[in-house]
């Protein structure tokens, strides 16, 4: 009987295929794992921060944050929901890198109790040192209307508003023709009746404030914008006073006006 004696212990080859086998299998896996990033939407990092009094923030919070995600890919939400209360200082705003690691900040908040100045600052200082946009929704423009620091935050707004109509009433909006430079409110069309309204009396547009869309007030006798954008001191602001009302939020063409200004705001970003 002839046998065959291995040049090197067998011991050792088998460990040789082991390690060729567990190589090109490793190979595989760390190409296929490019590949699957290679085609992974990039996530978009939003802030929504929301609470205070007069409105239903525990459906808006779903409402907006749904809404937004069925058009625009890759949106990774972190929610703050507050209390019901004017005076709420919302505990995020203290720390002074609040807003970094987002992409965006949505303010639909309602705090026009708070009065503390260098906690207003605060909020619109996270905005300008850091240069990231801000999307703000219709009590936003009346938060902090108290503060000596009320300024600097209508300034990052857009517009000084202290007030709305006293009927609550369907609304008539009307684009400008300023809204086809910035692709927003198409939807719109020739008008739009809102289904319910609370329209904000709009005492001063800023400088660097463009308004896209208007409603008209029996009790001031003329248009009051609804829908701006503003660049501020470098940063982006989409601005939107209609929403008091669920369904005026949850309406087609609320959706659609704030996913435009999302867009606008996030150039380059957005993925549909």
């Amino acid at each position: 009987m002839c046998s065959y004696r291995f040049p090197v212990p067998l011991s050792r080859v088998l460990l040789l295929f082991f390690f060729l086998g567990t190589l090109f299998s490793s190979t595989g896996k760390s190409q296929q794992a490019d590949q699957d990033t290679d085609h992974q939407v990039p996530s978009l990092k939003v802030l929504l921060i929301t609470g205070g009094c007069c409105h239903d923030y525990q459906n808006q919070k779903k409402l907006i944050s749904a809404g937004l995600s069925k058009q625009i890919d890759g949106i990774d939400w972190t929610v703050l929901e507050y209390g019901s209360g004017r005076d709420i200082k919302a505990d995020v705003y203290e720390d002074p890198t609040w807003i970094n690691g987002y992409d965006l900040v949505i303010h639909n908040e309602c705090f026009g109790g708070v009065e503390d100045p260098r906690f207003v600052q605060g909020i619109v200082d996270g905005h300008t040192k850091s240069g990231v946009p801000a999307m703000v929704i219709h009590c936003s423009m009346h938060s902090y209307r108290n503060s000596d620091a009320a300024d600097a935050w209508r300034a990052l707004l857009g517009v000084t508003s202290r007030r709305h109509e006293r009927v609550k009433r369907s609304l008539n909006v009307q684009l400008t023709d300023d809204a086809s430079k910035y692709s927003v409110g198409e939807v719109i069309g020739k008008g739009w009746d809102t289904p319910n309204g609370e329209l904000y009396i709009i005492e001063e547009v800023w400088p660097a404030t463009t308004v896209l869309a208007t409603a008209y007030s029996p009790e001031t006798k003329k248009n009051e914008p609804v829908v701006w954008v503003n660049q501020h001191l470098g940063v982006r602001v989409f601005g939107i006073s209609l929403g008091h009302h669920n369904e005026t939020i949850e309406s087609a063409e609320w959706q659609s006006i704030v996913t435009d200004g999302m867009r606008w705001l996030l150039t380059g970003k957005s993925k549909k």
